[in-house]
Protein backbone atom coordinates (compact mmCIF):
# COMPACT_ATOMS: atom_id res chain seq x y z
CA UNK A 1 0.00 0.00 0.00
CA UNK A 2 2.93 2.08 0.84
CA UNK A 3 4.18 2.14 -3.24
CA UNK A 4 0.42 3.41 -4.42
CA UNK A 5 0.24 5.74 -2.24
CA UNK A 6 3.83 7.11 -3.38
CA UNK A 7 5.60 7.04 0.39
CA UNK A 8 8.33 4.64 -2.06
CA UNK A 9 10.75 4.67 1.34
CA UNK A 10 8.53 3.31 3.37
CA UNK A 11 7.50 1.11 0.28
CA UNK A 12 11.01 -0.08 0.60
CA UNK A 13 11.65 -0.91 3.36
CA UNK A 14 8.70 -2.83 3.92
CA UNK A 15 9.83 -4.85 0.54
CA UNK A 16 13.14 -5.58 1.39
CA UNK A 17 11.73 -7.16 5.01
CA UNK A 18 8.67 -9.38 3.03
CA UNK A 19 11.60 -10.45 0.24
CA UNK A 20 14.10 -11.30 3.55
CA UNK A 21 11.16 -13.35 4.96
CA UNK A 22 9.86 -14.99 1.33
CA UNK A 23 12.50 -14.39 -1.40
CA UNK A 24 10.92 -17.15 -4.09
CA UNK A 25 8.04 -14.55 -3.92
CA UNK A 26 7.87 -13.13 -7.13
CA UNK A 27 5.25 -10.20 -6.59
CA UNK A 28 7.91 -8.80 -3.54
CA UNK A 29 10.69 -8.74 -5.93
CA UNK A 30 8.70 -7.20 -8.77
CA UNK A 31 7.01 -4.67 -6.23
CA UNK A 32 10.33 -4.33 -5.03
CA UNK A 33 11.63 -3.20 -9.06
CA UNK A 34 9.10 -0.85 -8.73
CA UNK A 35 9.57 0.79 -5.75
CA UNK A 36 13.29 1.35 -6.35
CA UNK A 37 13.31 2.51 -9.66
CA UNK A 38 10.92 5.42 -8.35
CA UNK A 39 13.69 6.17 -5.95
CA UNK A 40 16.37 5.96 -8.61
CA UNK A 41 18.06 3.15 -7.57
CA UNK A 42 17.87 1.91 -11.79
CA UNK A 43 20.18 -0.84 -10.95
CA UNK A 44 18.78 -2.53 -7.96
CA UNK A 45 15.20 -2.23 -9.51
CA UNK A 46 17.22 -4.19 -12.78
CA UNK A 47 18.34 -6.54 -10.42
CA UNK A 48 14.88 -7.17 -8.75
CA UNK A 49 13.35 -7.12 -11.83
CA UNK A 50 15.37 -10.01 -13.27
CA UNK A 51 15.02 -11.69 -10.27
CA UNK A 52 10.95 -12.15 -10.29
CA UNK A 53 11.55 -13.25 -13.60
CA UNK A 54 13.93 -16.32 -13.19
CA UNK A 55 10.74 -17.31 -9.76
CA UNK A 56 8.19 -19.43 -10.93
CA UNK A 57 5.26 -17.51 -12.59
CA UNK A 58 7.81 -14.80 -13.80
CA UNK A 59 6.76 -15.49 -17.16
CA UNK A 60 3.77 -13.20 -15.76
CA UNK A 61 6.18 -10.36 -15.89
CA UNK A 62 7.76 -9.98 -19.13
CA UNK A 63 5.70 -6.54 -20.00
CA UNK A 64 3.33 -4.45 -18.43
CA UNK A 65 1.02 -5.69 -21.14
CA UNK A 66 1.46 -9.69 -19.22
CA UNK A 67 0.60 -7.81 -16.03
CA UNK A 68 -2.25 -6.12 -16.13
CA UNK A 69 -3.66 -9.23 -18.23
CA UNK A 70 -3.38 -11.11 -14.57
CA UNK A 71 -6.61 -12.36 -13.68
CA UNK A 72 -8.23 -10.70 -10.49
CA UNK A 73 -5.67 -8.20 -10.73
CA UNK A 74 -6.54 -4.96 -8.47
CA UNK A 75 -5.91 -2.45 -10.90
CA UNK A 76 -9.59 -2.72 -12.73
CA UNK A 77 -11.23 0.11 -10.30
CA UNK A 78 -11.09 3.59 -12.13
CA UNK A 79 -9.89 4.53 -8.95
CA UNK A 80 -7.54 2.26 -8.47
CA UNK A 81 -5.88 1.63 -12.11
CA UNK A 82 -5.07 5.39 -11.43
CA UNK A 83 -2.81 4.58 -8.09
CA UNK A 84 -1.02 1.55 -10.15
CA UNK A 85 -0.06 3.71 -13.39
CA UNK A 86 1.13 6.38 -11.10
CA UNK A 87 3.30 4.29 -8.83
CA UNK A 88 3.52 0.72 -9.97
CA UNK A 89 3.69 0.95 -13.41
CA UNK A 90 5.97 3.58 -13.72
CA UNK A 91 8.12 2.00 -11.37
CA UNK A 92 8.07 -1.03 -13.93
CA UNK A 93 8.36 1.10 -16.77
CA UNK A 94 11.55 3.03 -15.57
CA UNK A 95 12.77 -0.58 -14.23
CA UNK A 96 13.13 -1.69 -17.58
CA UNK A 97 9.95 -3.51 -18.21
CA UNK A 98 8.53 -3.15 -21.75
CA UNK A 99 4.81 -2.23 -22.89
CA UNK A 100 4.49 -5.27 -24.50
Amino acid sequence: MHLLQSHIDEAIIWLEKARNVGPAHSGIHIRLAAAYALNGKTERAATELAEARMLPGGDRFSSIAHVKAVPGGWWGAPETRALYENTYFDGLRKAGMPEE
